[in-house]
């Protein structure tokens, strides 16, 4: 579904993410780990057309993404949940997860993608006029996951959705990104929590200094000793 050839992106003179090939095949849950700094949230930014590609190419169903608006990748089925959630606090749930819904075919199945929000999420059927800014941390990471939702995404691209959040939550924003998957999204997860990661995804990149330094199932990574020496601890 993605594949990323020898992509480099970056801010002014700094190249943050260098040469990064990878690929995420429809109906996976891929993993991109690494630590502070490795890349990953530029790598992201540059799928999702936020940040310029300098050299390299994306591509969504073998169809060239590179230097497209991100509203063109939006409406090419591809969301993105930013680290922070970025949510308008000013704004109610109701009107936060509205503004997802804006391709004409997400706006057309409003209603129904909003009812399906609200099962995978009940907790924010019963919150739609509070302000989004009142929420705890974990509502508002499902107000911006449900948000990235109404778009009627087939690839959704995750970053940090487990920062800052109290580990019995945590494993409730995972618990819904397998249901997610189930459902038939493909999911790319950017994370720092590694074994939770390695835990939920299918396969997974290991991201250092902007370039991808180790791949291949996530199985077989958690096994692995210099995974689990350089992030697990162990």
């Amino acid at each position: 579904m993605l594949q990323l050839d020898g992509v480099e992106a970056g801010y002014g003179d700094v190249v943050a993410v260098r040469a990064v090939s990878l690929q995420v095949r429809a109906g996976e849950i891929v993993a991109l780990i690494g630590g502070n700094g490795a890349g990953k949230t530029t790598t992201l930014r540059a799928i999702s057309g936020l940040l310029p590609v300098r050299r390299g190419r994306i591509a969504l169903d073998e169809r060239p993404i590179t230097g497209c608006s991100p509203a063109a990748i939006v409406a090419a089925g591809v969301a993105h949940v930013p680290e922070g959630r970025q949510l308008f606090p000013t704004m109610t749930v109701l009107e936060n997860l509205e503004l997802g819904a804006r391709t004409p075919a997400s706006r057309a199945r409003r209603a129904e993608t909003l009812a399906q929000v609200f099962a995978l999420f009940p907790r924010l059927s019963e919150r739609t006029r509070q302000l989004a800014g009142t929420l705890s941390g974990g509502e508002q990471q499902m107000v911006a996951i449900g948000r990235a939702l109404m778009a009627r995404p087939r690839l959704l691209m995750l970053d940090e959705p487990s920062l800052g959040l109290a580990p019995v939550v945590v494993g409730a924003i995972f618990a819904n990104l397998v249901t997610i998957n189930r459902a038939g999204i493909t999911v790319l997860l950017v994370e720092q929590n590694v074994l939770r990661a390695l835990r939920v995804s299918h396969r997974a990149y290991v991201l250092e200094n902007g370039a991808v330094t180790l791949s291949g199932p996530s199985a077989t990574l958690l096994a692995d000793e210099r995974i689990r020496r350089a992030y697990l601890g162990a």
